[in-house]
């Protein structure tokens, strides 16, 4: 029997990279820019705009030009992808704005610890990695290098929404089973079929983001889907399906 090469980092990564990919998440920056429920999130969470912020998994760029925009100048935007990276700082090139771009592992942060008054880790950008475990060093490592006070913002998927009750189950018993697909090491987690490939993400339930962030040290404030917070724009809805947003927030006294 073929073994089945198992998900990991580097594969992950190698969609991401793939030219067509590019295109669409540059195109993602220009066309589509900050959703009004990011807006929204980001405007409460952090109210001053000379707060240092972090972006991970900044892709070409959609958040942390928009933030720029708005007023937020003290920005880091950061992507595991240095192809992605090369493309933001082309696009900054014309934009004359001043974010500082850099490649990093959200698992592996090369900054020093309570270094950022808050973190955006948008488009499901954490789901993104494969393995619980790496997941919650990525909270970790944000955890780390937030200042005590400082927020943690980022979106999932949720399983539990009724769209996709179905799917689970039907996941739930392949898993059971042992029919799931063996390149997928937890349920949760699924490659989903793009004009551009197979993208894998892992679907979480809220309870096991609570208790994730709980373990590493984070107090929750708030999580809740997106069509609650705003009527996104249709071209938002095409971009992205329904996700949910998590507020979490380094305890003061935690270092």
């Amino acid at each position: 029997m073929k073994n089945v090469e198992q998900v990991d980092g580097q594969n992950v990564l190698s969609y991401f990279e793939k030219r067509s990919v590019l295109d669409h998440y540059e195109d993602a920056t220009n066309r589509v820019g900050l959703w009004a429920s990011e807006e929204i999130v980001i405007k409460h969470s952090f109210p001053k705009y000379s707060t240092k912020l972090l972006e991970l998994g900044c892709g070409v760029g959609r958040i942390s030009f928009s933030l720029w925009m708005m007023g937020y100048e003290n920005l880091t935007a950061t992507d595991v992808s240095k192809k992605m990276v090369k493309r933001a700082i082309n696009i900054q090139n014309k934009r004359k704005s001043l974010i500082q771009f850099d490649q990093e592992d959200a698992t592996q942060l090369s900054f020093k610890s309570n270094f950022f008054d808050g973190i955006i880790f948008g488009f499901n950008g954490l789901m993104q990695i494969p393995h619980r475990e790496n997941r919650k060093q990525a909270m970790r490592e944000s955890f780390r290098v937030l200042r005590p006070n400082g927020r943690f913002i980022f979106t999932s998927h949720d399983r539990n929404i009724p769209k996709w009750k179905k799917f689970w189950e039907n996941e739930k018993k392949k898993w059971r089973i042992g029919l799931q697909d063996k390149a997928l090491v937890e349920f949760g987690d699924r490659y989903g079929e793009t004009p551009n490939g197979k993208l894998f993400i892992h679907v979480p339930d809220s309870m096991e983001l609570r208790k994730d962030l709980k373990e590493v040290g984070f107090l929750l404030e708030r999580d809740v889907l997106r069509s609650k917070i705003s009527d996104e724009s249709q071209i938002v809805k095409d971009f992205s399906d329904e996700c949910r947003f998590w507020v979490a927030r380094k305890p003061d006294g935690k270092y």
